[in-house]
């Protein structure tokens, strides 16, 4: 999360928890029929003869000082409601903290579903029922709403703005992305057309949803900033608007004032489960690369490096010497990967992907995870403080991460030393269990201290100092020893946290 950004400012008692915008209520068990005839061939950006281009209609109207009531009425009836049936277990023991969320743990906007809108726990629900938006995208019955609306749904019915409902199929989702592709039986659709022009902070913005299970709703605001990293996942760049966006919204379109869908309805921030005027929409462009790749594969597959990465803070930069903090630091090489075979180690910051140049570790996964498996592709990187290149093939991002290993209890901490200007507290890997036989272990955090300020925590491997490697305490402090002598500021730890590798880099001047 960007530090301008509300929520980060607010104390943690009355911190903003981050919802998703989709409203969840107590249903029978009637059965609802999905329909598996997909219909016509796709087409994305265009339609049958006989079908409107509502898109194409609207950006003929022009803009006006006041008002939006000529383009609502071209691109509303593209809108769609969506409702899903899935089961749930009953549970009348359950407090509010521990209600069950119907999205798989693995989700990456489970973090932002906090007791939104989910059934009374003492009703023994054993059916409920989610509801969303969508738009459609073609004539022939495609249509896009977000993976939280429709993953695991026994059935999905959508009504349409003139009341008709329709039993729909998930063709496909992509949870990395919060986005899914459903498919209507049927012709003639009306339509949208997804935008190719990025939209400018400050342009207006028209949501239409169905918030709170209404149908039909249409709020205005403006885009308030664009490139948002709101923690949902390694693809983050939300376009952020402060049109009122509600419970039952996801998956709804926002449109710019030509009637173009500028972005995908997902998450709000929420004090209260009300709009306050933060909402995050996918951008346009992701939404065409995932959607193309749903509905010819039913799935999406990214390319792989098979790195660990994580930003160049100014600190790491000082630390390495390097001149601005930019690219992406990579904390380890993956085993079998791509980055391994092409000779990529660990510390090498990787400063460009074909001659574009990497502002941040953001940045390269998004690019990386945006090209196909099989491709080609030259990296820049900064190798033991000199500029290389390397070619390397992309591999398929695996579908889950592996499973990390958790230091467990100590044993016996052996040689263990203290060094209290960095705050921490330090013993032998090989003597305490669970933590391999490398390096050394943080064995205590002092409250407040640099090391907890710098993000280190109890249970910790460090592996390197300075780039050299450590296996005993005092290996630590004759390093630090070292990089005082050569006038370093800052020294670059590399430390094992669970099963991720990561650089920590701690000021030197009271140490």
């Amino acid at each position: 999360m960007n530090g301008n950004d509300p929520a980060s400012r607010r104390s943690p008692s009355a911190r903003r928890a981050a919802l998703l915008a989709t409203t969840i209520a107590g249903f029978g068990a009637a059965a609802l029929l999905v329909a598996p005839n997909l219909g016509p061939q796709f087409d994305f950006f265009g339609g049958t003869a006989q079908a409107q281009n509502l898109s194409e209609k609207a950006g003929e109207i022009a803009q006006k000082p006041i008002g939006f009531a000529d383009i609502v009425a071209k691109v509303k009836p593209a809108v769609i409601s969506v409702r899903v049936k899935m089961e749930t277990k009953g549970n009348s023991t359950l407090n509010d903290d521990e209600q069950e969320i119907p999205f798989p743990p693995n989700s990456p906007f489970e973090r932002f579903f906090k007791r939104f809108g989910m059934p009374d726990p003492n009703s023994h629900p054993e059916v409920i029922t989610g509801q969303g938006s969508g738009f459609f995208i073609s004539s022939d019955g495609y249509a896009v709403t977000n993976n939280h609306v429709v993953q695991n749904a026994e059935s999905v019915k959508v009504t349409t703005d003139d009341g008709k409902t329709y039993s729909a199929k998930v063709i496909g989702t992509d949870p990395r992305t919060d986005l899914a592709l459903i498919k209507v039986d049927g012709k003639d659709f009306p339509y949208v057309k997804l935008a190719d022009a990025t939209p400018r902070v400050g342009d207006w913005v028209l949501a239409v949803g169905n918030p709170f299970g209404l149908g039909g709703t249409v709020t205005a605001g403006i885009v308030s900033a664009r490139g948002r990293d709101i923690g949902a996942g390694p693809y983050d760049d939300f376009i952020q608007i402060d049109a009122p966006v509600n419970k039952g919204n996801s998956g709804g379109p926002t449109f710019d004032v030509n009637g173009n869908v500028i972005g995908v309805n997902t998450a709000i921030y929420s004090p209260s489960g009300g709009s306050v005027g933060i909402a995050f929409a996918i951008p346009a462009d992701t939404v065409k690369s995932v959607i193309t790749q749903l509905r010819e594969k039913g799935s999406v597959t990214r390319g792989w490096i098979g790195v660990q990465i994580q930003p160049v803070t100014p600190d790491i930069a000082d630390s390495m010497g390097l001149k601005e903090a930019k690219g992406a630091l990579v904390a380890q090489p993956q085993a079998d990967s791509p980055a391994i075979k092409a000779g990529i180690k660990s510390g090498d910051v990787i400063t460009s992907v074909n001659g574009k140049t990497i502002r941040d570790a953001r940045q390269l996964a998004r690019l990386i995870g945006t090209m196909a498996p099989g491709t080609t592709v030259t990296l820049g990187l900064i190798h033991n403080g000199e500029q290389k290149t390397v070619t390397l093939t992309l591999g398929t991002l695996p579908n889950e991460k592996e499973a990390a290993n958790e230091p467990s209890q100590q044993k016996n901490q052996g040689s263990e030393i203290d060094v209290p200007k960095l705050g921490f507290s330090l013993a032998e890997a090989d003597k305490v269990s669970g933590a391999g036989g490398k390096g050394v272990v943080v064995t205590a955090i002092a409250e407040g201290g640099v090391a907890a300020d710098h993000g280190l925590q109890v249970g910790d491997v460090i592996l390197d100092v300075g780039g050299k490697p450590v296996t005993t305490p005092e290996d630590v402090n004759n390093n630090l020893a070292d990089a005082r002598k050569e006038g370093k500021h800052t020294v670059l730890f590399r430390v094992k946290s669970g099963g991720d590798m990561k650089f920590v880099a701690l000021p030197l001047g009271n140490a």
